[in-house]
């Protein structure tokens, strides 16, 4: 992602926010009339050209771009509701991995460990619990541990983890989100 704002507070989550949403704008002009195996070759194999990731494919920035926004709504309403004591998060857009988790945080009162994807219900089992078993595993010493995910995921509601891991459900259309602990 060309936005190189990696924490997020709650001075800068809504103009970070708009300015990607504007970068979405475009994205869809490069399919325009194409069907069939020409369809499918451009989403699966031209390089995008602009957007937040303009060097993969219209699918893969698709993946990379529905993850980000359920970190940008996430973060940002976590910030506005204030529900951890945290004024600010240090975020990994797309696919980097510069750090152990997607979502990290601290204060004087504790530290945060989350991870975050969106996928599709077929998919999402899979997605969550690879989320849990990594935070079961490496963030043991954490204070608070969440998986933060797109709200249509789930096929069925959300359940309470035993182990206290917060489940944040994102509606990356609306910005809410409602969180299971």
């Amino acid at each position: 992602m060309r936005q190189p704002v990696r924490k997020l507070t709650i001075d800068n989550i809504d103009s970070i926010t708009e300015a990607f949403h504007h970068d979405l704008a475009v994205i869809g002009e490069s399919i325009a009339g194409k069907t069939g195996i020409s369809l499918m070759l451009a989403l699966k194999r031209d390089r995008l050209g602009h957007g937040p990731y303009p060097d993969v494919s219209l699918f893969e920035a698709a993946n990379r771009i529905m993850s980000d926004l359920v970190i940008l709504h996430g973060i940002g309403a976590l910030l506005k509701e204030k529900f951890f004591p945290f004024d600010e998060y240090t975020v990994e857009f797309g696919n980097e991995n510069r750090n152990s988790f997607d979502i990290r945080a601290e204060s004087p009162s504790g530290t945060l460990a989350g991870e975050a994807f969106n996928a599709a219900s077929s998919f999402f089992g899979t997605k969550k619990r690879a989320a849990l078993k990594k935070l079961r595993s490496k963030a043991v010493e954490q204070s608070y541990r969440v998986i933060m995910f797109n709200a249509e995921g789930p096929r069925s509601g959300v359940k309470p983890e035993v182990d206290g891991i917060y489940q944040i459900a994102v509606d990356v259309t609306t910005g809410s989100i409602n969180i299971t602990p």
